[in-house]
């Protein structure tokens, strides 16, 4: 936290509040549909702030991103640590994934920043790319220990059950763009549980 100069006088600007109500604004309308206004109403500052202590609409987005997946990280290693069962939390993980996108009008904003911006900007590619990186690991150790407790077959690779379970979830929340079906995205996801426990 920090002071910047707001027409012509100093007030006290809380960096991490304001990064996290574009955020939310971005979430919502994409980069494309959020316009600078619609970023500096939800911030509380004006246009010259935004400039002076972030930068431009795209720094501002570049942050978010990396916002969202310091959250999304958070969350992974906040399950890890807790007292349930390996299976009982990727269970539960991948239940709240379906409900993200069969539930979430704003779905996930790593997976909406990937269409729409990644391929353009460099430095939110590499955030993503980590991103989905520490969604491999923390699959994979979940995975690996439900293995090692006798919850999931000892024969099963978590390494390409990770790597399945990631780019599954990408195709579950394409399909129910595409058709609104939130039925067809539970059955997958039931079916993909029943799998592991064959």
């Amino acid at each position: 936290m920090y002071l910047c100069s707001v027409m012509g006088r100093n007030v006290e600007f809380d960096e991490a509040a304001a990064i996290q109500k574009a955020m939310e604004v971005f979430w919502k309308k994409g980069y494309n549909g959020a316009s600078l206004r619609d970023l500096t109403d939800a911030m509380q500052i004006n246009s010259s702030s935004l400039y002076n202590t972030i930068g431009d609409k795209q720094e501002l987005f570049v942050r978010c991103v990396q916002h969202y997946t310091d959250l999304r990280r958070q969350d992974w290693d906040k399950r890890l640590n807790s007292n349930k069962s390996p299976f009982e939390t990727l269970v539960e993980y991948i239940h709240e994934a379906v409900g993200v996108i069969i539930n979430g009008e704003d779905s996930c904003m790593a997976v909406k920043s990937a269409f729409e911006v990644a391929t353009n900007d460099q430095r939110v590619k590499d955030i993503l790319i980590a991103d989905n990186d520490r969604a491999y690991q923390f699959l994979h150790d979940l995975i690996r220990n439900a293995i090692k407790m006798g919850e999931i077959k000892t024969d099963e690779d978590p390494a390409l059950l990770a790597d399945y379970f990631n780019s599954t979830w990408t195709g579950w929340y394409e399909s129910y763009i595409l058709h609104k079906d939130p039925i067809k995205i539970k059955r997958m996801a039931d079916y993909f549980i029943k799998q592991l426990t064959k």
